[in-house]
């Protein structure tokens, strides 16, 4: 047809074809990679991955929880929260014990050497607010807005 473009297998008009640096999905995926390789740096002086550091951060704020309770509030199931709790009990920083009420739990608990941790752990906001640099002025609303994006998320991949 006169004017208009020929579609070839390697042409799709633009309006037709979205563009990866418009997903909003890839934005999120390349900020939680850059968000990685900074912890990673800042948190080799503690000895921690980033998924265990987060493990100790929910024991600093609250020793004794469950692995399902643990589980639940960093969002990860048994299968992958298991050899994570795993290797912070080879380096000392926790204990994993059956519970004595309902031997089917587990009781996570910090020990001296985890709650030790915690004082050097301190310094790791400080760290990420310096490699922030002025986005962290607007930390509170960008908090706000990750946080409704991920109920909206979790809310839309419930089965209905």
């Amino acid at each position: 047809m006169p004017g208009r473009e020929a579609m070839t297998a390697d042409k799709v008009p633009e309006q037709h074809s979205p563009r990866l640096e418009d997903q909003l999905c890839f934005a999120v995926y390349q900020a939680g990679h850059a968000f990685n390789r900074v912890y990673r740096s800042v948190l080799a002086e503690l000895g921690l991955t980033y998924p265990q550091y987060l493990a100790m951060l929910v024991l600093w704020e609250c020793d004794g929880l469950t692995v399902k309770a643990m589980g639940e509030r960093l969002m990860l199931d048994s299968g992958t929260l298991t050899p994570l709790l795993k290797r912070l009990e080879a380096a000392g920083l926790i204990r994993r014990e059956r519970d004595r009420e309902d031997e089917r739990q587990v009781r996570l608990s910090l020990t001296a050497q985890g709650e030790s941790l915690r004082e050097k752990g301190r310094c790791v906001p400080d760290s990420m607010a310096r490699a922030l640099g002025g986005a962290l002025e607007s930390k509170g609303r960008l908090l706000e807005q990750l946080n409704a994006l991920r109920d909206a998320l979790l809310a839309a991949a419930e089965p209905a």
